[in-house]
């Protein structure tokens, strides 16, 4: 299937259960009386937003290199995942704060209404949904290798995360007396840590990508030894390699022997080209500079 088309297929999937769920959530969290169960509405609604903007930026980054991108767009899916780990960053930091305001409050005297089955069974419905989703996601991620995806599917997780939180919290509001409906605050602010880590973790690869990060350590290696084993190469040097969205970019010089023609010379690169593109995928950018050989 096209790579294009699987990602929005999985994407699509998410935004329908997604938008069900905060319609769902919200209700509940009203009619509910649960604060927890409202701020974990919100982190759904974060969420669409999230898929959105990878359908928007999948579209970008699908589109052949042009005048003007010579490199292509990949980087657009690169930037769709750094803005899918701030909304996550933010969620994260906005649960913190209302938490923390809530539990402020009841230490202060505020009394925090006692949460009804209905909050209690949105939250259960959407751990169920959400982790089934997360499962779907990084399964299908697998097969299509999309950064974005990735980011998409830990998005599922951290709701599933905050969905159990709120488990917690209305539980303990509801059953274990006034006293302890603090509890539904406290869970919401230890997830939200939870959440930011998250964000954090799926935003570095992102970040190192548009810093112009150089291939992994035992890509490079990798990448040395079939340059080296390619017939007719005596030497290589400035090797120079970096990400562009999911295509790798491969750039070195070779040394030849100096007696041999230019056709041979250029059926030699031709060759690297060939076995780099093997093993690192057809739509690699590779550039080969020839050098003679020079001793010392």
């Amino acid at each position: 299937m096209n790579r294009e088309k699987e990602i929005y297929k999985v994407t699509l999937v998410g935004s329908a259960v997604n938008l069900f769920l905060t319609v769902f959530k919200f209700l509940a969290g009203i009619l509910g009386r649960s604060a927890a169960m409202t701020a974990d509405a919100v982190h759904s609604l974060s969420d669409l937003i999230s898929e959105a903007v990878v359908i928007v930026f999948v579209k970008v980054a699908a589109r052949p290199q042009d005048d003007d991108h010579d490199y292509g767009h990949g980087k657009y899916e690169t930037l769709a995942t750094i803005i899918v780990s701030l909304l996550l960053a933010g969620a994260g930091v906005w649960l913190m704060y209302g938490s923390a305001r809530d539990i402020i409050g009841h230490f202060s005297g505020k009394i925090i209404e006692r949460p009804t089955w209905l909050a209690l069974a949105a939250a259960l419905i959407s751990i169920l949904l959400k982790e089934g989703l997360y499962h779907w996601t990084i399964r299908r991620e697998k097969s299509i290798h999309s950064p974005a995806l990735v980011a998409n599917a830990w998005h599922h997780r951290s709701d599933s995360l905050t969905s159990i939180a709120a488990v917690i919290g209305i539980s303990g509001a509801m059953f274990f007396g006034p006293q302890w409906r603090v509890l539904d605050p406290a869970a919401a602010f230890v997830v939200s840590f939870f959440i930011i880590r998250s964000a954090y973790v799926i935003s570095r690869p992102a970040f190192a990508e548009l810093l112009e990060k150089s291939l992994p350590p035992e890509e490079k290696k990798e990448i040395e030894k079939i340059v080296l084993s390619t017939p007719g190469v005596l030497t290589m040097h400035r090797l120079r390699t970096r990400h562009v969205g999911m295509r790798r970019a491969i750039e070195c010089h070779i040394q030849l022997s100096p007696t041999i023609s230019l056709r041979e010379a250029h059926s030699i690169a031709s060759e690297v080209e060939h076995r780099l593109k093997d093993r690192f995928g057809s739509d690699t950018h590779v550039g080969i500079h020839m050098e003679p050989y020079q001793e010392g």
